[in-house]
Order: structure tokens, then sequence, then C-alpha cells
């Protein structure tokens, strides 16, 4: 059995295959369609016509094209638990999950116990393929997560505070006792960042090459390592503070402060671009959506809150308290508090959050970081006893782009990506709250006042204008020399009158201002009688 072809390109009868194949791509086609097409048949301008018509080939040219890029080169698709009966997602153990999964997948679920070196902090690379993970008492590992390899590990007798990575898995930087380092991969010391100070948390703009970092004291710092200057050094004004992310749509660092506020920074402004009151408690945690649109932040009085960052509202209000957050690329949100993580979702897509999953720790084991691996479905757990890792059904992106992280990259690869990202730094001004706004044309201002020297440049040109002007040669008695410097004077004064009106009119309200100012500033008793009296009618 087939199918004739409508269109007449093979010119045949197609295998159902192929029959299943271009209903699929009709179907993934209306995705891509930009709503209804326009009804050409009643217009009547032959020329709009046509222009339609060429736009709506090309419309169904470009859905098209995004249909078979869907289907070819994006095969994978992302899932998620499915409960049934009466059953709830919630009450799925990773026992039941390990069970159900590929060999592959349940390598993920371990459980690393080194408590003598704890509580421990992880970050994992863009791609996914390598975490860091750093122990309170100075122990330091790098490991590749797709052999489950370790590839180096180093004890630097001293406390780690936070570690990240840098452009790629041959660079981190370690937040020790008082100044953060810069290793390689094999556990060499490269630099030693004493500017910073004793440093809490760090922080890595991958498009901007900027490490960031926030010390003790409050102080915000932020370091082009390619240059190794010191871009931007402010100080907060709002106390010590442990709780940095950074968002990854603009690159804005937000801070949470004990006062209940986060604060939002660029490099380029010694004052925070948005200061809002969050919680009435100090702020715990704090991430944002891979969007960079939601943020979700906690607070000490027991509320895990969802901001819309375009409105600066609230749009969801929760219970609970989080020591620590994380989004997934699929909008998943990790909340770890004691020795308990609880995975929200949000499946409906109106920013509803609600439980997804849930997993206990083993009693006594305190969550220090979550932190979701880039594509695949895996929550990092860092707490006091080591790193633990579970499986988080449809948390992961299933479909990566090499061009922006390939965790099958070869040395090759790496070496022209980092040459390739290093020539399309950005520079710290691109870095603002609306990123968009680059590339567009800046909007007119208003009218400016001119200056004293203009004004005067101004007449003087209109003096000169009127002094050039060549008179006719009129009848007997009018022309005059004493009548043609008359009237060469009235010219000048007509030239002059609109400056010096103006000129006028601003000493006068410049007088009124002083007047009110003087009149609203009242002298103590002791200093009335210094005060200049008002002159009487």
């Amino acid at each position: 059995m087939g199918a004739k072809e409508e269109n007449g390109d093979g010119g045949g009868i197609r295998p159902p295959i192929e029959q299943e194949i271009s209903k699929e791509l009709d179907t993934n086609m209306k995705k891509y369609l930009r709503g209804e097409g326009a009804n050409l048949e009643i217009l009547k301008d032959k020329k709009l016509k046509g222009q339609l018509a060429l736009r709506e080939e090309l419309y169904g040219k470009s859905a098209k094209a995004a249909a078979k890029v869907e289907k070819w080169l994006m095969p994978s698709e992302g899932g998620y638990l499915e409960a049934e009966g009466v059953e709830k997602t919630w009450q799925i153990k990773q026992e039941a999950i390990a069970r159900e999964v590929d060999i592959l997948s349940s390598r993920n679920q371990y459980d690393i116990v080194l408590p003598e070196l704890g509580p421990y902090t992880l970050d994992f690379t863009s791609s996914g393929r390598y975490m860091a993970a750093a122990g309170r008492k100075g122990h330091l590992a790098v490991v590749d997560m797709k052999n489950m390899n370790l590839i180096k590990e180093i004890q630097v007798r001293e406390t780690v505070r936070d570690v990240v990575f840098l452009h790629n898995e041959l660079f981190f930087a370690a937040a020790q006792k008082k100044y953060p380092y810069i290793y390689n991969r094999d556990g060499t010391e490269l630099h030693c960042l004493k500017e910073h100070g004793a440093v809490l948390k760090l922080q890595f703009l991958r498009n901007h090459f900027l490490l960031v970092s926030i010390n003790k004291f409050g102080q915000l710092r932020y370091q082009d390592v390619t240059m190794g200057e010191i871009v931007g050094n402010f100080r907060t004004g709002l106390g010590r503070t442990d709780v940095m992310r950074v968002n990854p749509f603009n690159g804005v660092v937000s801070l949470g402060h004990s006062g209940g506020t986060v604060t939002m920074w660029k490099p380029t402004t010694a004052a925070p671009l948005i200061k809002m009151l969050c919680h009435q408690g100090p702020v715990s945690a704090l991430a944002f959506h891979p969007n960079g649109h939601l943020m979700a932040t906690s607070g000490k009085e027991c509320k895990i809150k969802i901001w819309d960052l375009r409105k600066y509202e609230v749009l969801q209000t929760l219970p609970g308290h989080a020591k620590t957050l994380d989004f997934s690329q699929k909008g998943l949100l990790a909340v770890g508090t004691g020795s308990f993580v609880q995975i929200l979702g949000d499946f409906s897509g109106s920013h509803n959050y609600s439980r997804y999953m849930g997993n206990s720790m083993v009693k006594g084991y305190q969550i220090g970081k979550v932190s979701f691996r880039p594509y695949e479905d895996v929550l990092g757990i860092g707490h006091s006893m080591g790193w633990s890792s579970i499986l988080v059904p449809g948390s992961g992106e299933p479909n990566f782009d090499s061009w922006v992280a390939n965790p099958f990259e070869t040395s090759k690869q790496r070496r022209e990506k980092e040459v390739r990202s290093l020539l399309d730094k950005l520079p710290p001004e691109t870095i603002m709250l609306n990123p968009s706004k680059i590339g567009t044309v800046r909007e007119a201002k208003k009218k400016e006042k001119p200056t004293k020297q203009e004004r005067e440049a101004e007449m003087e040109a209109a003096v000169e204008a009127v002094k050039g002007f060549v008179w006719k040669n009129k009848t007997k008695g009018r022309n005059k020399p004493s009548k043609k410097a008359k009237k060469k004077q009235e010219l000048v004064a007509k030239a002059k009158r609109p400056f010096l009106d103006q000129q006028l009119k601003g000493e006068q309200s410049l007088s009124t201002k002083k007047q009110k100012l003087s009149e609203e500033v009242e002298l103590p008793a002791s200093l009335q009688r210094f005060a200049r009296k008002k002159p009487t009618a």
C-alpha cells in the first residue's frame, strides 16, 4: 500500500514509512508557523497580493526547515515521571527509578562518603562532562562524569569555602581561607588573587571571562582572567553575605543580604542596578531560571518566593525553608534543606510550581549545595558527609549544541573553542538588565538647555546676518544714511530680542527658586537676627 504524491516532487507513490514521516513533519510544521496565513483572494491590489504570497511562502519554507531540524538533528525527547492512578510522583523512590532506567543512567546514582573532609560544595562545567568538588577541610577534586574517573585531587591544608570552573575544565578557582587561588587540572597553583581577600563565594561569567567574588567584608570584585585586571571593586554597604548568583540571561550578579534585600550589580556601576526587598528575614538562597526572567529566593522566615524579573513582582509564595536553590535547564527547581531535597516542577507553563519529586538523605547529612548537571537528568548534592548524585527525570536538556557545549569534545575542539570564545569575548559594558537594547537605535533625548556661550554665539550669528542685509535703492528722501542706520539698529534689536527674553526668563526663574529656598529654610531663633530682612513696600 502507498499514497500518491500530491505536489509531484517524487512523481509516483511513496512507501508507508515516508508517508508517516511526511505526516509527522506536517504536524511539527504547525508549531513553527506564524499563525494562520492571510486570505489573499479578497485582495484587489496585485502588488500587495504578490508581496504577501512571497512572504507566506517564505514562512512555510522556514517552518518546514525547522520541523526537519527537530526531526533529524534533535531526535532525543525529554521525559518526566508519570504517576498511575492515585500514585504521586513525589512518592517514587530512587530505587524504583534505578530499576527502570538503562545501565549508563543507573551509574549516575552514587554516594561518596568522606566525613573527615566535608562539608562539600560542587560545580559543573557548561557541558556537564566534568565536576569540581571542594571539601571545607581542604580537599579539591576534579572528576570526569562520563566514565567516573578521578582526574586529580589535592589537599591544600586550609579551609575551602567555594569552587568554580573557569571557561573550561582546564582551570578552576577555589575560595580558600585568606585568598582565592586558581589551579589547573593537574592541581598546579597558577595564581593567588590577594586583592580579593577572604572570599566567601565565587562566580564566573563565561561570556565576559570575569571572575566575581564577594568577601567577608561585603566587597564585590570583578577580575578579568584574560588580562588580570580588576574591572570593578565595590563596597555593597549591606554587610557580610554568602548568597551570590549570576543571571545567565544578562550576566548581572545578584546578592542576598541579611536585611532581606536582593541587590543586582554590574561591573561598571558603583551602585546596585536594582535593590528589592524580598523577605522579612535574611535571604538564605537564590537561583535564576535559565531564561533569566524568573528568580527564586528563600528567606529565614520559612518562605520561598518565585519572582518575575520583568515586572519585579511575586508570582508564587511557597512555605518552607531552603539553604540552597537551583534551577535545571528544563525549569525544575531543586530545594535543599537539612537532609531532604525537594524538586518542584511547573508543567502547566503558568509559573505555578508544585511538588514533583523528593529524596531523603541519610539521617545526619546536612545539605550544603544542590546543582543540576547540564544535559543530564542528574542532580548533584554536596553535604556534610561527602557528595551524592540522584536521578531527576526531565531536568536536563536532551539535545546539546556542539557549538555551545559539547560533552564529547576532543582536545583539538577544545582549543578551537577557546580561541573562538576569546575572540567573541564581551566587554563588561555589555552587562545590563536588558541586553536586547544593544544594537537598537538610541532614543532621542529631551532638548537640553543651551549654555551661555552657545546663546551668545547664536546671538552674534543672528546680528551678523542682519548687518549683511542688502538695502534696495528707494525714492529720494527714504534713501538717507540716517534712515538706513536707524533701520539697521531696529533690525539688530529685533534679532537680539528673543535671546534677551530667554535670558531674562532664566534669571527670573532662578531668582524665584532662590527666594523659595530661602523662605523654606527657617533659621533658629539665635540666628534670626542675622537673616536678610524683606524689603517693605
